[in-house]
């Protein structure tokens, strides 16, 4: 039977890849701190004892402005720990897929960011995941890494879940409009990785290793947080619930964080869909089914 090892099953992430994984073989899920990847030198024992077949990489150290003040915990998570995995996967000739960020990018090139374009990260963060990225792929072997954007879901306290929070709150909210990517709802992305995984039927090293590199993976389309915002109101089934009255745009400026964010962070994912035959809907479209579904 194929032997599945995730790291990070608590997050938004994590937590919906425990559900899709679970029908391609035995998911093994772990989390902090029964596992701890600011240890990267504990790694490689733990996965030996598994000896999984693929190994899913969800867990990151994902709080950017604390990264600013961080930064050797980030690294440590996000950049040496995934280079370890990654190292061990190949040493054991399972498949390992890797969860890297928008954020990588600098946001100037003001149109969609292709697999090829450089990354120039502008935070800790960032800076930390770029380096995950480049451990994962100097450690070659059957590797895909999915750079993601703006995952959301409604657990634990995401962009969607606060701004129906706010919205039952308060009658006036003030969201950014000069920040904008891709949003991604994390069960669409859970489903896509179960998918390439189903593709490789009974060799999934072989079939990952045939198509490895970096790709992007995120909800189709572009949109800043200020529009993300007004779309979740009018989509929130229970607007009745809604106190809110006026949504007015605002500055990044007006919001001074320890980190800064890109301004154009959108993803092109036509390589994803060229090459691994899989596609995300458009932002508009995860978000009203995330909604309905609720």
């Amino acid at each position: 039977m194929r032997r599945l090892l995730l790291f990070g099953k608590n997050g938004q992430l994590g937590w919906e890849l425990q559900r899709t994984l679970a029908t391609l073989g035995e998911v093994i899920a772990v989390d902090y701190p029964e596992i701890d990847l600011a240890r990267p030198e504990s790694l490689p024992g733990f996965i030996r004892q598994i000896s999984p077949h693929v190994i899913v990489n969800a867990a990151a150290y994902t709080n950017v402005d604390q990264a600013e003040s961080e930064p050797d915990l980030a690294w440590r998570i996000n950049a040496d720990a995934p280079g370890v995995i990654a190292e061990e996967a190949r040493r054991s000739n399972a498949a390992f897929i890797h969860f890297s960020t928008d954020y990588v990018f600098d946001g100037e090139k003001g149109s969609l960011y292709i697999e090829n374009d450089s990354p120039n990260p502008i935070n800790a963060y960032g800076r930390s995941k770029l380096g995950g990225e480049q451990a994962v792929e100097a450690a070659g072997g059957a590797y895909l890494i999915f750079r993601t954007s703006w995952v959301y879901s409604l657990r634990q306290g995401g962009f969607v879940t606060k701004v129906l929070q706010w919205a039952r709150e308060r009658e006036t909210l003030r969201i950014v409009d000069d920040q904008i990517s891709s949003p991604t709802w994390a069960r669409m992305l859970a489903e896509a990785t179960a998918q390439i995984i189903a593709e490789g039927r009974e060799d999934v090293p072989a079939f990952i290793e045939e198509k490895a590199g970096l790709y992007h993976l995120a909800g189709a389309g572009a949109v800043s947080r200020y529009e993300w915002a007004r779309a979740i109101l009018e989509l929130d089934p229970r607007r009745e619930e809604q106190k809110v009255k006026a949504l007015l745009p605002a500055k990044s400026s007006e919001f001074p964080t320890p980190a800064r964010r890109p301004r154009y962070s959108a993803l092109s994912c036509s390589m994803s869909t060229q090459s691994l035959n899989i596609y995300l809907p458009s932002w508009e479209i995860s978000v009203k089914m995330m909604l309905d579904s609720n």
